[in-house]
């Protein structure tokens, strides 16, 4: 039986991370087994490519390089993480995948879109996820949070210091992506309480995988 595959998408301090941790916990729990991966990273490979993305200067990459770092990564991600957990029956959760790279190096970096579309074709071809749930919460408030958590996360803060005009064209990529695949993405309004965004996800999630 094949696999399940959920990603997790949206600008910096949606509460992307805490809600696919918790909704792990959750299938757990109802007996699945699930792999909780992020990107990039994911493999020993790809988190070491992690670590060039996220920490330094915020102009050491361009756009495409970022997308071809990030596709570096992901295809070892694919590679030794998530098609062997999709072949073997599991639920992959996923922090991050392909819209990340549209909407972060293409929509609001600039980068070359057509670069963009070959990288997925070649690497990610049919191991798209069976849907996407994109938390949506307004750039500023999606920022302070981030800031908020800069302690925790030490310093994996190179694309909060994009500044908000990066932000918002984010925020309208991310919006964007969902209106033209509304059958595999759903928008969640992340600006709400904790618990009434896990309620949400749940039942996003319960058609796909069965959840009571």
């Amino acid at each position: 039986m094949p696999g399940v595959f959920i990603t997790f998408e949206g600008g910096e301090g949606t509460g992307k991370s805490s809600h696919a941790r918790d909704l792990a916990e959750v299938l757990r729990k109802a007996g699945r087994t699930v792999v909780l991966t992020r990107e990039p990273g994911g493999s020993p490979s790809a988190e070491e490519v992690r670590a060039l993305l996220v920490t330094g200067a915020v102009g050491r990459w361009s756009a495409d390089a970022e997308a071809l770092l990030n596709y570096a990564a992901r295809d070892s991600h694919l590679r030794e993480t998530i098609r062997p957990a999709l072949a073997r029956g599991d639920l992959v959760l996923c922090d991050r995948f392909m819209d990340s790279s549209r909407a972060y190096q293409g929509f609001a970096g600039g980068g070359d879109m057509a670069l963009i579309d070959m990288l997925e074709q070649s690497i990610v071809g049919a191991t798209r996820p069976q849907l996407t749930l994109i938390l949506d919460v307004e750039p500023e408030l999606g920022l302070a949070r981030a800031k908020g958590r800069a302690g925790a996360a030490g310093v994996e803060d190179r694309f909060e210091k994009k500044g908000l005009a990066f932000h918002r064209k984010l925020r309208e990529a991310f919006l964007a992506i969902a209106a033209k695949e509304p059958g595999r993405c759903r928008v969640i309004d992340s600006s709400r309480p904790y618990e009434a965004v896990s309620e949400d996800i749940k039942r996003a999630v319960a058609s796909v995988v069965g959840l009571a």
